[in-house]
């Protein structure tokens, strides 16, 4: 970890995701911050995603809709806290859109998660940190299978960004 974060991670409280891929910073930013391309790779599948919106700036909205395979949807409300243009993404469930506090609803999990992107040879080094406030939610977003998830859909995401 060689980014800000890391000198704040608690391995207590926080998840980490790290890999080189084989596409650059500019296309997988792309990939993250463009709604129409979100839905085609943001939910590991069978999942799916089926909504997108983002206000992509410092307090703006960046909401999702899972569906699941047996068709329960998932709704995600968040705000972004950091945008940094082909390098650092920050949002959090905890806040909504322009800082408001939100409650969590059943299934939500309260977490801000920061995506660092370095460039890497032709490549990225891709870094996906989830933080939480206390070592239960940190152990249930990893029952819930973080990195397996997490690197499905960043696979999804290179799959997509090869065709643009």
């Amino acid at each position: 970890m060689t980014n800000a974060f890391a000198q704040h991670f608690d391995p207590a409280l926080d998840l980490t995701f790290e890999r080189i891929v084989d596409v650059p910073p500019a296309l997988i930013w792309k990939a993250w911050t463009t709604p129409e391309l979100i839905l085609r790779w943001f939910t590991p599948a069978p999942w799916t995603t089926v909504a997108c919106d983002i206000d992509l700036r410092p307090g703006g909205k960046f909401q999702t809709m899972m569906r699941s395979p047996e068709g329960m949807e998932f709704p995600n409300l968040g705000c972004y806290l950091e945008v940094v243009e082909n390098q650092r993404l920050v949002w959090t469930t905890v806040l909504g859109p322009g800082y408001r506090p939100v409650a969590a609803g059943p299934g939500v999990l309260a977490i801000t998660a920061m995506i660092v992107l370095e460039p890497h040879g032709n490549g990225t080094k891709y870094s996906a940190f989830a933080i939480h406030s206390n070592p239960a939610d940190k152990a249930k977003h990893e029952a819930m299978g973080f990195r397996e998830g997490w690197g499905k859909a960043l696979d999804q995401l290179v799959e997509v960004v090869r065709t643009l």
